[in-house]
């Protein structure tokens, strides 16, 4: 298992890796800092904007990679709902790759539908790295894919707790080379956070294929 800590400035970033397929304790979340609820501005909801956009071009890569060396794609949604494959299926040609995902919700569609053990939800609860690890490797079975992401996390308003907070997320990747999973705090409102875990869980999955961020 190895950590792998950095980032851009004002960021703490933390990742947990483990080829063997499980995951062990995330570091510190990686801090985004963003206005919440009434604090938001007009500046905040360009800002908004942006990191959608930032997300589409991403799913473009990753469409680009995955279409080129031939391996399938699916995912494994909570606190998204869905965005992560909405993002990647609003690229003309992405069937070439994506073979599907699925939406789940509540602890016992991710049971029935991805596999994720009971024992695991009681033990660590739906918001947690350990459960975050279950949905990428539940989707890969689930739906032959060679590759999965999965996101799930407190994407607010309410719901969060002093031990997890609003904004917490845990996104993963499985397949190709093992289980990874990263820790985010978002700070944002409901819709920016579902919009910040898509981004990350699409950049997550472009590290674990190599391609990293542009220069």
């Amino acid at each position: 298992m190895a950590v792998r800590t950095g980032g851009a400035a004002g960021e703490d970033v933390a990742a947990v890796t483990d080829a063997g397929g499980t995951s062990g304790r995330p570091g510190p979340p990686i801090e985004a800092s963003a206005p919440s609820g009434a604090d938001a501005t007009a500046g905040d909801v360009l800002a908004a904007r942006d990191v959608l956009e930032a997300a589409r071009a991403l799913a473009a890569r990753l469409q680009s990679l995955c279409t080129s060396r031939g391996l399938r794609f699916a995912t494994a949604e909570s606190c998204t709902g869905g965005l992560i494959g909405h993002l990647i299926t609003e690229q003309p040609g992405s069937s070439a790759y994506y073979v599907g995902g699925a939406v789940t919700y509540s602890d016992a569609v991710k049971a029935r539908v991805l596999d994720v053990p009971e024992t695991t939800l009681r033990a660590h609860g739906a918001v947690s790295a350990q459960v975050a690890t279950a949905m990428a490797e539940g989707a890969v079975r689930r739906f032959a894919a060679d590759l999965a992401v999965s996101a799930t996390g407190i994407a607010g308003p309410d719901g969060g707790s002093e031990a997890k907070p609003v904004g917490l997320t845990y996104v993963a990747v499985a397949g190709v080379a093992g289980t990874e999973v990263r820790r985010y705090l978002w700070h944002g409102d409901r819709g920016a956070n579902k919009i910040r875990s898509a981004e990350a869980a699409l950049q997550l999955a472009l590290d674990r294929l190599g391609e990293g961020s542009p220069a």
